[in-house]
């Protein structure tokens, strides 16, 4: 069968290789090369970027993203199984593939990327959350990317993007939201994927702010937002009592109604919150 890039189709190459999906390593893979360039595509322009792809099994964002002009891709892949199979496709696009095999937990990516860098993943289902906090949350901001379209269970894609009021707003939307633009980009249902998981997927887009939307200390805005959705049925008076006696008039001050609960403050008001608690020396 024709493939849009002459290179066998994935079923073929997960044939030919033996490539098993393990559930042990979060594995689930996309064997439509029609749908993985529809992915690379929502990446924008990667013609003049850098790309750095985690856990590409087969190849098949992997080819999705040469074919969509990238001008080098860096694939890190954990399961030795699959290295073979993306050796193939560095042969077939010489010069624009690197694939290095192990962790991107514990890699060191210093010198392996060219700004302007991109990162495009359809994310390991166990550690997608984790390397996506690591990925808003480096020594200096801001980071060595431009902007992220991660594949990640739905769930996962709606707790990043919620709003205020949202049963999915949370720590990690105020996060996202704090240090980029995030918007879900593509829904995928189980049957795309092969095994089909159990639960729906959704890409999503995130394009870094500058500087964070709203000026806060870091170490302080999280602090107090762990407070808050630590106990985030419990009023805001309760749930932050435990980081001064001073709280409920530091809420007063920005606006916040010491009533209100953390699902229902906006990322502005957590900063503001954030400012005064510093400025009041608490």
């Amino acid at each position: 069968m024709a493939t849009i890039d002459g290179l066998p189709t994935l079923r073929e190459v997960i044939n030919a290789h033996d490539l098993v999906a393990k559930r042990q390593l979060g594995q689930n893979f996309l064997l439509d090369l029609n749908l993985t360039a529809k992915i690379a595509r929502l990446a924008g322009d990667i013609a003049g970027s850098d790309v750095l792809e985690v856990g590409p099994g087969p190849g098949g964002l992997t080819r999705g993203l040469l074919i969509e002009g990238a001008r080098h891709v860096v694939a890190i892949e954990k399961d030795p199984r699959c290295i073979a199979a993306l050796h193939e496709i560095s042969a077939a696009y010489p010069g624009r593939l690197t694939v290095i095999e192990g962790d991107a937990m514990e890699i060191d990516l210093s010198g392996l990327l060219t700004p302007p860098v991109r990162i495009a993943a359809n994310l390991p289902y166990n550690v997608g959350t984790e390397l996506l906090i690591r990925w808003l949350t480096p020594k200096v901001w801001p980071p060595f990317w431009t902007s992220m379209t991660l594949m990640f269970q739905r769930e996962v894609a709606l707790r990043i993007t919620a709003k205020p009021g949202d049963e999915h707003y949370g720590r990690l939307a105020l996060l996202c939201q704090w240090r980029s633009d995030a918007k879900i980009v593509m829904h995928l249902p189980p049957e795309a994927f092969t095994p089909a998981p159990k639960v729906h997927s959704a890409v999503v887009h995130l394009t870094r702010l500058e500087a964070p939307r709203f000026p806060a200390d870091e170490k302080v805005l999280n602090r107090i937002v762990a407070a808050a959705f630590n106990q985030r049925r419990k009023m805001l008076r309760s749930s932050l009592k435990s980081l001064g006696p001073d709280m409920e008039a530091l809420l007063d001050s920005v606006g916040i109604p010491p009533t209100a609960r953390a699902e229902e403050i906006a990322l502005e008001r957590f900063c503001a919150l954030a400012r005064a608690y510093v400025e009041r020396g608490a």
